[in-house]
């Protein structure tokens, strides 16, 4: 085997390595999910060269200065404010949903006018349009190429949500039967049922570690819930409305939520505190994104418009 090059990945932690192996280019990844400002970088450094015979003696300054980088990306604050950028007018009947990808230069949308939109991030253009849909369309997303595939029974009632955590180990779903589940991604088996909301759960999501878990009602509320003890950490509370949407920012410190009441919020994920109300829509909103960075917000409305927040 013969590396290539090395590559940072912020959220969450880790180097991911490009090497050549009976001439194909493969990769790999070093997953720093424990790493904080106070680790000590050489002797990490001296557990991944004892664990990972590609990281040489020749490699062990870059590798080094690679996670320093990390370090100083977690000592930053997120103390930032959102201002309201740019305003799309998306489609020509409500948006249902909103999406990045994974570095943030684009979006897509979906709409009750059975189209998907793509549109570049920075400019607010609208890059393509996707139609052949027969109906609404409800959910989109970027792919993940590492992706898996199973088949999970156990709710009883319409899911409303499903998706991996980071490492494709287990899957979550949520449910109009008022639980979110947890599911071993190999065996399909379910491993821990969380209850709590007083209504549908209408969306659930895992933070870029995997380590937590949060879960939006049409009770009004959102709750945070610890993935290894299946306990819930912080109740979200402050919304008028059902919560349609929620998400972690990239540092996993911040949770987003979106409601029928017409605002977006900003929350602490573990003390549960509303940090800021985005406002100026004047309908539901049924989906909104950070971006990679943490430091961008889309929000998606049932008032046909999208807005970009800085």
């Amino acid at each position: 085997m013969k590396l290539k090059s090395l590559l940072l990945r912020y959220y969450p932690p880790g180097i991911m390595l490009e090497y050549e192996k009976s001439g194909e280019l493969k990769t790999k990844s070093i997953d720093l999910l424990d790493l904080s400002p106070s680790t000590d970088v050489s002797a990490l450094l001296e557990e991944i060269q004892r664990a990972e015979p590609l990281i040489t003696a020749s490699r062990s300054h870059q590798v080094k200065l690679l996670i320093q980088r990390l370090q100083d990306k977690l000592r930053q604050h997120s103390d930032h404010k959102f201002e309201l950028f740019k305003v799309l007018r998306a489609h020509i009947l409500p948006l249902t949903n909103v999406a990045l990808n994974k570095s943030g230069s684009c979006f897509i949308t979906g709409s009750y006018d059975r189209t998907c939109k793509v549109w570049d991030t920075e400019s607010g253009g609208e890059l393509l349009t996707l139609d052949g849909h027969r109906n609404v369309v409800y959910a989109i997303a970027f792919n993940n190429p590492y992706g898996k595939v199973c088949n999970l029974i156990g709710h009883c009632a319409e899911i409303s949500s499903a998706l991996f955590n980071w490492d494709c180990s287990m899957i979550l779903t949520g449910s109009m039967d008022k639980t979110c589940m947890l599911w071993d991604a190999t065996s399909g088996k379910c491993m821990a049922t969380l209850t709590g909301h007083d209504d549908e759960i209408l969306d659930c999501c895992f933070d870029y570690t995997g380590k937590l878990i949060a879960t939006a009602s049409a009770d009004g509320t959102a709750r945070v819930f610890s993935a290894a003890t299946r306990k819930c950490i912080t109740k979200l509370e402050g919304h008028e409305g059902e919560i349609s949407k929620i998400s972690f920012n990239p540092q996993g410190n911040r949770i987003l939520t979106g409601s029928s009441d017409k605002t977006a919020r900003i929350w602490d994920a573990q003390t549960g505190q509303c940090l800021q109300v985005l406002r100026g829509h004047t309908d539901e909103i049924f989906s909104c994104a950070f971006n990679y960075k943490g430091n961008i917000i889309i929000t998606g409305s049932k008032d046909n418009t999208c807005r970009i927040w800085h």
